[in-house]
């Protein structure tokens, strides 16, 4: 059986070329485009391979430029913006057939002591006993159009709980709020790094559909076009994506084709470790009969 977890380390695992200049694999998902949240965590895992190890990533903000070619790999160039006595500030360009189809900068500190508070955990029922995303699309795979069929039904590194799932194939609207448990299908490495790129990768899952819930729409839906526009990650607390970590969606706004998403994650013991943000197209195909 293939190690999928494996096979996600060895993608995000980059090539150096120079000191500041890496090279990436891409995966095809299935999707018509290289997923965001590859180029999201390895352009992350660029950055960390230009600083002090023991700084550690609090904050990134990504914008998505232009489709990403999942038949070619990609080139992040890494420019040190800045190293202070507590910060390291980086830039990543994100690189194919010679034009930048991702920009990053992620900021990087090293441990400090500080007040401490946060916003409390919804009241979700638990992974246990939730039937998982893949498990869903396996079952009902025969309603899955054929051409995209594997993309939804082969092995995942990730697995993915969805508390209140919407019907892909039979959106009905609803309240913009979704929550997701998920985690890695096995244990990995002890390396914050890995944690990091990981929950950025994985953070891409989800997100952007959350703005969709309030219009009955859903990926499948024929007279949608969807990409990222934007992506964001604070990193408040200590975690590991290899345990469950509830992924608290919910919409702000939709207008002028853009949604807007923002996301909570929380350990098991209540934690907020993390935080996200992305606005999205979601734009209306008048070209469909």
């Amino acid at each position: 059986m293939t190690d999928v977890v494996q096979k996600l380390m060895d993608l995000l695992t980059l090539s150096p070329l120079d000191e500041c200049l890496f090279k990436g694999s891409s995966e095809d998902l299935g999707f018509k485009n290289v997923f965001g949240g590859q180029v999201i965590g390895q352009a992350l895992m660029a950055a960390y391979q230009t600083v002090e190890p023991d700084r550690q990533a609090h904050s990134l903000h990504a914008y998505f430029l232009r489709p990403g070619d999942a038949n070619h790999d990609i080139i992040y160039e890494v420019t040190k913006l800045r190293d202070g006595r507590s910060f390291s500030a980086r830039r990543v360009a994100a690189r194919q057939h010679g034009k930048e189809i991702l920009t990053l900068t992620a900021s990087f500190q090293a441990d400090e002591e500080g007040h401490e508070h946060q916003m409390a955990m919804p009241d979700i029922k638990g992974p246990d006993g939730i039937t998982s995303e893949l498990e869903v699309y396996r079952k009902y795979k025969d309603l899955i159009p054929e051409k995209i069929r594997d993309r939804f039904t082969r092995d995942r590194p990730i697995e993915i709980r969805p508390v209140n799932p919407m019907n892909p194939l039979a959106p009905e609207a609803k309240d913009p709020y979704k929550y997701n448990w998920f985690k890695t299908t096995r244990k990995l490495p002890d390396e914050v790094y890995w944690h990091h790129c990981i929950l950025a990768y994985s953070s891409d899952f989800g997100l952007l559909g959350t703005s969709l819930y309030p219009h009955g729409l859903s990926f499948f839906s024929r007279d949608l076009q969807a990409a990222s526009i934007d992506h964001a990650v604070w990193f408040h607390r200590d975690f590991r994506v290899d345990d469950w970590l509830l992924y608290s969606m919910d919409s702000t706004s939709t207008t002028h084709a853009r949604g807007l998403n923002r996301g909570m994650i929380f350990d098991l013991e209540g934690r907020l470790v993390a935080s996200t943000a992305q606005e999205g197209l979601i734009r209306p195909r008048k070209d469909v009969r």
